[in-house]
C-alpha cells in the first residue's frame, strides 16, 4: 500500500463557524453529501489541477449538544492543517496485517451491479432494487421484504468485493437467534438504504447508500490494503467507499 494518511476533520468550535454550520452542512441528506463533498475537497485545495486523492466518511453530525460535524479522511497526501473552518488531526496510515487477522469494520457504500437492459446495453442498478426486481416482488409488497433483501443483497455484494480485495465477511449463527431475524444473529449489520439525489445527475439521478458494520477476516493483506486505499463501490466523492477498520 502506498503512503497514506488518516485524518479526523471537525468543524471548528468558533462562534463564527457555528453561525454558518447549517450552510456548511445542511440537514437534508442529499444536500449534506454535496456540501461535504465540497468541504472535504477544500482540505486539499493547494493544487487546482490535482485529482481527488482522498476518501471520506462523516462519522458524527452536528447537533444541539455541542457536537461538531466530524469526518474521517483517508488520503495519499496530508490535508491542510490550517483550514479556516475545520480542525484537522492527521497521522500516517500503515497497518501491518497478516492472513487470518480479524478486523472490525464500518463501511458506507454505494453498492451497485451492472446488468444488460432489454436493448443489450449495460445499465447500473443499486443492489437492493436489482434484487427486488429480479425476485419478481411487486412494488406494493416490497416494503415488508425490504429488510431481508437489504441484508441478503448487501452481504452478497460485500462478499464479492472481498473475493477481489483479499477479505471475507465473518458471519456466525447463534442458536438463540429469533426465527424471524433476517441475519440469524449474525454480527454483520447492513442497513441504511438511503437515496441521495444530485442536480448534476439530472431529475431522475440518484444514488443509494448502504451502511455495513461487522467483522471481516483478512485473506490477502496486500490486496486488501491496496483496495482500502482505493475504496469500495461508487460515489466515493460523496462520502462513500471508505472502510474504517480496527483490530477485533
Amino acid at each position: 500500500m502506498a503512503a497514506h494518511f488518516l485524518s479526523r476533520a471537525r468543524l471548528r468550535q468558533d462562534a463564527s463557524v457555528a453561525a454558518i454550520a447549517p450552510q456548511l452542512l445542511p440537514d437534508e441528506d442529499s444536500a449534506r453529501a454535496n456540501a461535504a463533498h465540497r468541504l472535504i475537497w477544500s482540505l486539499f485545495a493547494g493544487d487546482a489541477q490535482a485529482e481527488r486523492c482522498f476518501l471520506f466518511r462523516e462519522t458524527q453530525a452536528p447537533g444541539r449538544l455541542g457536537e461538531r460535524g466530524t469526518f474521517m479522511v483517508l488520503s495519499d497526501r496530508p490535508p491542510d492543517a490550517n483550514h479556516p473552518v475545520m480542525e484537522v488531526e492527521t497521522k500516517p496510515f500503515a497497518p501491518v496485517l497478516a492472513p487470518g487477522d480479524h478486523l472490525q469494520f464500518s463501511l458506507r457504500a454505494n453498492a451497485t451491479v451492472t446488468r444488460n437492459d432489454t436493448n443489450g446495453r449495460l445499465k447500473r442498478h443499486d443492489v437492493v432494487m436489482d434484487a427486488l426486481t429480479r425476485a419478481g416482488i411487486p412494488a406494493g409488497a416490497r416494503a415488508e421484504k425490504r429488510r431481508a433483501v437489504i441484508y441478503e443483497a448487501g452481504l452478497d455484494w460485500l462478499t464479492r468485493q472481498g473475493e477481489k480485495a483479499g477479505f471475507r465477511p465473518v458471519i456466525s449463527t447463534f442458536a438463540d437467534a429469533d426465527d424471524d431475524d433476517d441475519d440469524l444473529g449474525s454480527p454483520m449489520r447492513i442497513d441504511g438504504y438511503n437515496r441521495w439525489s444530485f442536480a448534476r445527475l439530472g431529475p431522475k439521478g440518484s444514488i443509494s447508500v448502504l451502511d455495513f458494520d461487522g467483522l471481516l477476516e483478512v485473506t490477502d493483506p496486500q490486496l486488501f490494503l491496496a483496495q482500502l486505499g482505493k475504496g469500495f463501490g461508487r460515489a466515493k466523492a460523496y462520502g462513500c467507499g471508505l472502510m474504517l477498520i480496527r483490530r477485533a
